[in-house]
């Protein structure tokens, strides 16, 4: 089924079969960059389209709080439909963008219910950017990411139920296993992640279980690199590390990951020597790799990608050859511009400016430039690093003061506001996670849906392939095939759930078929 998308007027919706007379701007995300060219674009002459993969506005640099107990995922992610609820002319759809053809200036997405093909005369790309596991893509299944609300509940699943799976355990090599937790990646997203997992072993769970000491969970921080924290300098890099060891985690630099399973890490050293750290619960915090549609865009108009996938950009972010096209956020290239929230705003904010002044018959304004207002990570409660140009360098309480209002101040709606610093009292004064709730559903979900998608894109190459199957076979085949899918997604099932609570059969099979995997 495809649907022509209508587009709204001030008012009220225009009618599906046809066209407001407005200009039409299409934006792609529901990021910071999307949505903040949305709101610029509110007084704006035009008819906004927003088109989305998810139904919320993820505010990422806060996930991993939702991973670790203090926040819940509404206060996080709020319905992108609530916040642009008062913005008449901004219409928004659920699909993931599969196409865009830039000379017909239409953009299809697909949702469960069909495609949808949305014309354009403006249009904003603010995809964002995935996890890289640079090349490794099997390590995903053992070693979740961080860029979704569905790696956060998953991740949250997998180290609450570490505990409560030590506790079960009367192994005790077994048990060390289940009390390792193992962080990839030296960045702010890891730092930060490895610093709330360790407190909470020390702080917030040693009363409530009575067979193991929580206190003696190892969180090892590991990375390629030669420093935590590298792009904040030597100064706040080191009193990083000092803080995150103070707080008992090991940080393991110039450690290369070549290999994950279920039941560990392997590990080669700047010296070349290959040991096996082992542990349940890993967590990928390295590496991001821009939206897939970079490369559509980069194939259709001839402009450059780095290696990174972003799109090269021209100064005033358009594409080019096509002055209509704006590439903002993690999916463009421009003066070596870190991929961070604030620079996507402010490009969706720019993007959103150049519009106006052309619809305004103005004379395009001047190039994007983007205003460093500092960098922060959190390291544990009360304490935080901060890099404000090139004379504020703060690290400590002061710092995590500075990371508390800066956080508050972005986040989307006052509700979300209030019953976050609720939520950070009772985790930061106090001991509490009240955000525990966790199902066997949330770790296994991801995994099997990509089992099952690529059961599925067999079936049909398998049905396609009428010059070695015949057609009584091909229906035989189907009806086996149908079957088949049906047994294995259930065996699947079955499978990653033992590994994941701890059956030693499953993870065998697993682990052997990940060793015969390409090393990075």
């Amino acid at each position: 089924m495809t649907v022509e998308s209508p587009a709204p007027s001030p008012a009220s919706p225009a009618p599906a079969d046809r066209r407001s007379s407005r200009h039409q701007v299409v934006i792609i995300g529901s990021g910071f960059g999307g949505l903040w060219a949305t709101e610029a674009l509110a007084k704006a002459p035009v008819d906004v389209i927003m088109i989305s993969g998810t139904s919320h506005h993820l505010f990422q640099p806060l996930l991993y709080q939702v991973a670790t107990g203090v926040l819940s995922e509404g206060e996080v992610a709020p319905a992108t439909r609530e916040v642009l609820k008062k913005q008449p002319n901004a219409t928004v759809l659920l699909g993931r963008v599969t196409e865009m053809n830039l000379d017909a200036k239409t953009v299809t997405s697909v949702s469960p219910v069909g495609t949808t093909v949305t014309p354009y005369d403006s249009l904003i790309v603010a995809a964002g950017a995935g996890q890289s596991y640079f090349g490794n893509d099997q390590f995903s299944e053992f070693a979740p990411g961080m860029k979704s609300i569905d790696d956060a509940l998953e991740l949250r699943g997998r180290i609450f139920g570490c505990f409560e799976l030590a506790e079960l355990s009367d192994d005790p090599a077994e048990r060390e296993e289940w009390l390792t937790f193992v962080v990839v990646g030296a960045g702010p997203t890891g730092v930060e992640m490895a610093g709330q997992i360790s407190e909470l072993a020390h702080r917030a769970l040693p009363r409530e279980f009575r067979r193991i000491d929580t206190r003696k969970a190892k969180v090892i921080l590991l990375d390629a690199a030669p420093a935590v924290l590298g792009a904040f300098g030597d100064k706040l890099s080191n009193a990083a590390r000092k803080q995150l060891e103070s707080m008992g985690v090991d940080v393991e630099l110039n450690a290369k990951v070549v290999g994950v399973d279920n039941t560990g890490v392997d590990i080669v050293d700047a010296d070349g020597n290959e040991r096996r750290i082992r542990c349940r619960c890993k967590v990928w915090a390295a590496g991001v790799s821009a939206s897939p549609l970079g490369k559509q865009l980069a194939e259709q108009s001839g402009a450059e990608m780095d290696r990174a996938g972003r799109v090269k950009v021209n100064p005033d972010l358009t594409l080019r050859g096509h002055p209509e096209v704006f590439v903002v956020g993690d999916m463009m290239a421009l003066n070596n511009l870190p991929g961070v929230a604030q620079v996507a705003m402010q490009g969706g904010k720019y993007a959103a400016g150049q519009i106006t002044r052309r619809l305004r018959g103005e004379p395009p304004g001047e190039p994007f430039k983007y205003l460093d207002k500092g960098s922060m990570a959190t390291i544990s409660r009360f304490h935080a690093v901060a890099s404000v140009g090139k004379r504020i360098h703060l690290a400590g309480f002061f710092a995590w003061l500075m990371w508390l209002g800066v956080h508050v101040m972005y986040l989307i709606g006052f509700k979300n506001r209030l019953t976050t610093m609720l939520h950070w009292a009772v985790s930061f004064i106090f001991r509490g996670r009240s955000q525990r709730t966790t199902t066997r559903q949330q770790i296994v979900a991801r995994t099997l849906m990509a089992r099952l998608s690529a059961t599925e894109e067999a079936l049909k190459e398998a049905q396609e392939n009428e010059d070695a199957i015949k057609p009584s076979a091909t229906t035989a085949s189907t009806a086996s095939g149908g079957n088949s899918q049906s047994e294995t997604v259930e065996s699947d099932s079955v499978d990653q759930l033992s590994a994941a609570y701890g059956d030693k059969s499953a993870e065998t099979d697993e682990a052997t078929s990940l060793k015969q995997a390409p090393e990075s």
